[in-house]
């Protein structure tokens, strides 16, 4: 718990550091030197940290990475550091180039802000793609729980590697069934085309399928979202009844609850955020304490509303379509993210 409080706390300081952040080298001291020291590194001994690590790589020489994390005297984790505002997708090629000439099992390319974590699964090359990434901002705590097998005092390779390989496929997965769920492959529609008609699958057939396909998917997410609205909704009103109160849940405060979830689903476990409606209003809350409300929801007129604290007040600001309510996703975000870290002091 302590670890995840530190963590979430310098994510908090960066947010309000990084305008006054100018250099690369400013970013290193502020934002990336303080995130190794939480990892339980001693950034000043030369055993463990060394900066500016010599990579050289073919013909290029003198080329440096920024921190070699070293075990046994060699290194085991390449950093490479870029100013904050920079777009690491520009980077990954000079990381690549380190990683081919140096005996280590791990790079980080990281902006201070967004962390990308590589390794090694198959080829004997980087991966193209990180097996974690986040942003220290607004990190998640199975991202905590992950980035915690690379503190100093719980380092095992082994478990680095195999977290590595999981999440390298997990992502994977997730990515090629996102792609199939919007543009099903020839083979995927073969699957369910074989097992449902007799016909032969020619180029008419697919394309027929390819549309069930994509239809089909719809609807389930469509019905597993209805489950749970229903769910909750019956959940509310049930609670209602029993108070014989005579308060009413909307489809449409249940959309507005799962829209504000959805959002702070970024910064705070889902099984944190509660609901408790009434009559005036629809209050969103952490850990369904009252007294710690997120927002409320006042869709009871014909001009509908969302309030948050501000400076222990509460602000009222007009919605006119449900859309709007991302409009302030910040300030939702840290609203929650305060709950947060109070139930961690």
């Amino acid at each position: 718990m302590e670890f995840e409080k530190q963590i979430c706390a310098l994510g908090e300081k960066i947010n309000d550091l990084k305008s006054l952040v100018k250099t690369e080298e400013a970013t290193k001291h502020s934002f990336v030197m303080p995130f190794l020291q939480i990892l339980g590194y001693d950034i000043f001994d030369p055993t463990l940290i060394v900066p500016e690590f010599t990579a050289d790589a073919g013909k290029k020489k003198g080329e440096k990475v920024d921190y070699a994390i070293m075990y046994d005297d060699n290194p085991i984790i390449l950093i490479e550091v870029k100013k904050h505002t920079e777009n690491l997708d520009n980077h990954i090629d000079q990381l690549y180039r380190y990683f081919s000439v140096l005996d280590n099992k791990f790079a980080i390319l990281t902006n201070g802000i967004e962390y990308r974590f590589f390794t090694e699964s198959e080829t004997n090359r980087m991966d193209k793609l990180p097996f974690l990434q986040f942003d220290i901002r607004t990190i998640k705590k199975r991202e905590i729980a992950s980035l915690k097998r690379f503190a100093n005092e719980e380092l095992d390779m082994d478990s680095m590697i195999s977290l590595a390989s999981k999440r390298k496929y997990v992502d994977g997965i997730k990515e090629i069934f996102e792609e199939e769920i919007t543009n099903p492959s020839t083979e995927f529609i073969k699957v369910f085309a074989t097992r449902l008609t007799n016909a032969r699958l020619t180029k008419p057939v697919l394309d027929e399928f390819s549309e069930h396909i994509t239809s089909s998917f719809k609807e389930i997410i469509t019905d597993l979202a209805n489950q749970k609205i229903n769910a909750i909704k019956n959940e509310l009103t049930s609670e209602a009844e029993a108070n014989e109160d005579g308060i009413i849940t909307t489809d449409e405060e249940i959309q507005g609850f799962f829209i504000v979830k959805s959002i702070l689903a970024e910064v705070i476990d889902l099984d944190k955020i509660g609901a408790k409606d009434t009559k005036n209003y629809f209050g969103i809350l952490f850990e369904n304490n009252t007294r710690k409300w997120i927002c409320r929801l006042y869709f009871n007129n014909q001009q509908k509303y969302i309030t948050m604290q501000k400076k222990d007040k509460e602000k009222k600001y007009p919605i006119n379509k449900l859309e709007d309510i991302y409009k302030h996703s910040e300030v939702l975000k840290e609203i929650g993210l305060k709950y947060l870290w109070m139930g961690n002091t």
